[in-house]
């Protein structure tokens, strides 16, 4: 199996166990009620008899009852712990609590089940024995035997009695007085010889009051309270011929004599207590053993109940000490989670708290505060000489970013490992150029790198501008060192100061015989052309062309002296909306097959700068826009020439003024067109967007220049305003240059004066 593969396998497996989870725990508690719902129905089934339920029955309906309710616990003691286990450090990968949980309940469950099986079975089969019908037969002889002689006692009590009074009766009827010793003596011999305790005859009159006429009494009791009135009233009614009652240690007899109604004999014997206390054992035995079986189905049902509940409290018990254990072994595991993932973070200032226990836990807990402590030290001393070694490298940094030129570090396999802003300015690599190669970000100075000189000249291109750049190569411990400066505009001054100065030699060297040849063919005309009579008019084409090529040598040493020597420009508020109408109306005018449009709002503030140079730079960008459009050779139908002129304000006191048309474009030299006597017109000097340039640079403007969507060029004039408006009524930034005067005169010669 891939190994990458693993902790995803192991994170399918515990979604797909949490998601059945909940299933497992309401079938288990579904299974649980069925089996409560079946077994009341059982137990409720054979209540019309108190007979014990058979005792396999009784440990299935316990089996039954004990397993889905214990899985049941186990599973709520699985959510808790897993519940918990969440809530730790370690998250859903703290797994003890669960374990812990299954382990205890396992080890409680398992044993707890089959001793209360076998607990169960063995009070049944003991308890049946007492309640079986043997059990019951022995009982009930043992209390019969133990009540029977007591009953035997009983009878011969009341025969005696009964007996007694007959022949007391006898010698009564024969004369014998019932005061006189003789009777006495026969009633003495008669209770004696009976085996009775004590005897009395007593009589009852109308009023029911009892009068004793003998008695023998040796316990000297009062007889008379010892007579029950009712039993006299059942005598009376023949219910019985004698009453036998147990009075307490005694059993007494009532009889009524035979020749007299209302006169009774009354006799009694003392029982003795071991006789009573057997006779009351007996009958208590005999009467706990009924109460006991009518409530033995209860009895055994109570006990089994109270077995599944004592089962249940214990597996509870055991799914509590397991989660009191989980927490004490996973809180300091997650104190320690916790704490390495704070290290992790940085933090090393957290410690864990060391338990009381020395135990594993414990020293775990030491050794890895020992480790934070070193690890503490450590990343002090570090931080320390990061500092240092940042503060030099702030210093550095500080000293190469105050440099113009760019400085830009390699290894020995030419990866950057240091650049500077100037740097980052020239060569513009992009993001984070530091670890890249040299020949990703600049390979122009890669090349340089394989030769053997330490100082040239690279051109190169960055952010679409072409670029020169000046460079010097220097070996360090650990690498190269490469300096350069960006000299393209030093070039470019150079080139334009170079040719300025031709400007100014060939204006010199031309203006002086222009004059002097445009007289000279005006006055020839003049003077001869109405004499030389030609069919052919070839007199008046020759001094044509002298005085037309004059002019056109007149406006190119115009544009020569107007590069050379560009006047200083007078700073007055001007109104832009007004020179970019006069510009567009005059090429509007000669040419109204192009479609001239200009968009402006109503009301924009006068702008400072040279009426007359700004409308020249305009000028000059409106004619090369007619030209382009010119230049396009094959239009659509119905399509036409279109040059805009868009006039607005930006953002940070800006003024923008863009010229767009939909001619041939810009060449492919695009970042070449501004320089001197650069053109790509048959008939062009190359100076007009030099003019262009230098005019708005002298209004501390730019100039970019853009494609046109569709096709054509967009060339955008940006104006600072504030700047501009400090100069208002002043001279430009830079003082006239010499001869500046003597080419403005020259200039005035295309209108005809001299």
């Amino acid at each position: 199996m891939d190994v990458a593969a693993k902790p995803q396998i192991d994170a399918d497996l515990r979604r797909w166990r949490l998601s059945i989870t909940p299933f497992v725990e309401l079938l288990v508690l579904g299974i649980a009620l069925a089996v409560l719902v079946t077994s009341y129905f059982v137990v409720s089934g054979n209540s019309g008899t108190q007979r014990l339920l058979t005792p396999p029955l009784v440990a299935l309906l316990l089996v039954g009852n004990l397993i889905p309710l214990v899985a049941l616990i186990v599973l709520v003691g699985r959510r808790v712990a897993m519940r918990r286990a969440a809530r730790s450090p370690l998250g859903g990968r703290a797994r003890l609590h669960v374990r812990l949980v299954a382990i205890f309940s396992i080890l409680a469950s398992v044993p707890t089940i089959f001793v209360s099986i076998v607990a169960s079975l063995l009070f049944q089969y003991n308890v049946e024995f007492w309640f079986s019908d043997r059990a019951r037969s022995m009982l009930e002889n043992a209390s019969a035997v133990a009540v029977g002689g007591f009953s035997d006692l009983q009878q011969r009590v009341g025969a005696n009695t009964e007996a007694m009074a007959i022949d007391l009766a006898g010698a009564l009827a024969e004369g014998v007085p019932i005061d006189s010793r003789t009777f006495f003596n026969y009633f003495l011999v008669q209770t004696t010889q009976r085996e009775l305790s004590e005897a009395a005859i007593v009589r009852q009159t109308q009023t029911g009051e009892i009068i004793v006429l003998a008695i023998l009494n040796p316990y000297e009791r009062l007889l008379e309270e010892q007579i029950n009135p009712a039993a006299i009233k059942q005598l009376n009614r023949g219910e019985r011929p004698v009453v036998v009652e147990d009075a307490g240690g005694r059993i007494r007899a009532l009889t009524r004599f035979a020749n007299a109604s209302d006169t009774y004999l009354y006799a009694a014997r003392v029982v003795d207590p071991a006789l009573l206390e057997r006779r009351t054992r007996a009958e208590s035995v005999v009467a706990d053993y009924k109460t006991l079986t009518e409530r033995s189905r209860a009895l055994q049902l109570q006990f089994n109940v109270a077995l599944l509940l004592l089962s249940l409290l214990i597996v509870s018990v055991a799914v509590w000490v397991a989660l009191q254990i989980a927490d004490r072994l996973v809180r300091p595991v997650g104190d320690l989670v916790k704490a390495a993932r704070d290290v992790a973070a940085g933090d090393l200032a957290t410690r864990v708290p060391t338990p009381k226990a020395d135990d594993e836990i414990g020293t775990l807990a030491t050794a890895f505060n020992r480790m934070t402590d070193r690890l503490q030290e450590q990343t002090n001393a570090l931080v320390d000489a990061n500092a240092e070694s940042e503060s030099r490298r702030a210093l550095i940094e500080a000293v190469m970013s105050g440099v113009t030129a760019g400085v830009l570090s390699i290894d020995d396999e030419r990866r950057i490992r240091l650049i500077n802003s100037s740097a980052m300015a020239l060569l513009r690599p992009g993001d984070a150029p530091v670890g890249k190669l040299l020949s990703e970000v600049a390979p122009e100075l890669d090349a340089v790198l394989g030769g053997e000189t330490r100082e040239d000249i690279v051109q190169l291109t960055s952010g679409g501008e072409a670029r020169t750049l000046a460079v010097k190569i220097t070996r360090d411990e650990a690498g190269q060192v490469l300096t350069f400066d960006d000299i393209t505009q030093q070039l470019l001054d150079q080139r334009r100061a170079a040719w300025s100065d031709v400007a100014r030699r060939i204006a010199h060297e031309i203006k002086n015989p222009l004059t002097p040849i445009q007289l000279a063919a005006e006055r020839l005309q003049r003077r001869y052309g109405k004499k030389i009579e030609s069919d052919d008019g070839t007199f008046a084409k020759l001094t044509d062309t002298i005085v037309r090529q004059v002019g056109d040598l007149r406006r190119m040493v115009d544009e020569f002296s107007s590069f050379a020597r560009m006047p200083k420009p007078i700073f007055r508020e001007e109104s832009v909306i007004d020179i970019a109408r006069q510009t567009l109306f005059l090429h509007e005018v000669a040419k109204p097959e192009i479609r001239f449009k200009l968009e402006a709002p109503a009301m924009l503030p006068p702008l400072v700068c040279d009426r007359r140079q700004l409308g020249q730079a305009l000028t000059n960008l409106v004619k090369n826009a007619v030209e382009a459009v010119e230049a396009v050779e094959t239009r659509e139908e119905g399509e036409q020439g279109e040059i805009e002129m868009t006039i607005r304000s930006a953002a940070d006191a800006q003024l923008l003024v863009e010229i767009s048309d939909n001619g041939i474009g810009l060449p492919a030299e695009r970042e070449r067109i501004v320089e001197p006597y650069m053109t790509t017109r048959a008939r062009g000097t190359g100076l007009g967007l030099a003019i262009v340039k230098k005019i708005v640079e002298e209004h501390f403007g730019t100039m970019a220049f853009a494609d046109r969507p569709g096709g054509g060029t967009v060339v955008t004039l940006c104006f600072d305003t504030k700047t501009l408006e400090r100069l208002a009524g002043t001279g430009g930034p830079e003082e006239n240059e010499p001869g500046v005067a003597g080419m403005a005169a020259l200039t005035r010669t295309k209108d005809g004066t001299n």
